[in-house]
C-alpha cells in the first residue's frame, strides 16, 4: 500500500514529465501484454482440449 502511495504522489508531482513519456510507455506495454497474454491463455486451451479428447474416447 505504501508503494502504491509513493508511486502516486511522485506521479502527481511529477506529471508534466509522465505526460510527455506516457504514450511510448501505454506503445512498449502492447507487446509485453501480447507475450504474456498467450502465455496464460494458452494453460486454458489445453485443459479445454483434454477435456474434450477424454469425452470423445467415451463415445
Amino acid at each position: 500500500m505504501l508503494v502504491v502511495i509513493g508511486v502516486f504522489y511522485i506521479a502527481r508531482e511529477h506529471y508534466g514529465h509522465i505526460s510527455q513519456i506516457l504514450p511510448y510507455l501505454i506503445l512498449l506495454l502492447c507487446p509485453l501484454m501480447h507475450l504474456f497474454g498467450h502465455n496464460h491463455g494458452a494453460h486454458a486451451h489445453h485443459g479445454v482440449a483434454a477435456e474434450t479428447s477424454k469425452d470423445e474416447k467415451r463415445h
